[in-house]
């Protein structure tokens, strides 16, 4: 007879907390998990080919640290920490095959902007991202 085995019930709970933290860890905009782990690591022209050229960019004449800032528009999925890009490209691409494309209401996009330090020897030093114009995005989903 052949035996079964079965987790018991603490292993199947940490089995379901560690696959939804690793869900939850890759949700949310893609360039905010690009820089986090690029930290100390990226150069400029790693961040040039993946984002292209910045919008400003300040470099001190007597050396120090550089500025680069991008404008980025991010819809509301994007900026839930539950979304996974590759899910969402997937949806769409299944919802256009069913030819229902571009039915639907169309997603609120919101203005933010990614600010990155560079150190002189052109390494990402650190980075934040805020809104363009503070409090839009609460302004506009408040009910």
């Amino acid at each position: 007879m052949s035996r079964i085995m079965r987790c018991s019930p603490p292993a199947s709970a940490i089995v379901i907390l560690a696959a939804t933290a690793s869900l939850l860890a890759c949700g949310g905009p893609w360039r905010d998990s690009y820089f986090k782990r690029g930290i100390d690591r990226l150069t400029q022209e790693q961040v040039i080919e993946r984002m292209g050229p910045p919008h400003t960019a300040k470099t001190p004449a007597l050396g120090g640290d550089t500025v680069w800032t991008y404008r980025v528009p991010m819809t509301e999925k994007e900026l839930s920490p539950m979304y996974i890009a590759g899910l969402a490209d997937a949806t769409k691409q299944a919802t256009s095959l069913l030819g229902k494309a571009g039915e639907g209401s169309k997603d609120m996009l919101y203005c933010y902007r990614y600010t990155l330090t560079f150190n002189e020897e052109k390494i990402l030093k650190q980075w934040k991202r805020e809104e363009c114009v503070p409090g839009t995005r609460e302004q506009l989903t408040a009910e």
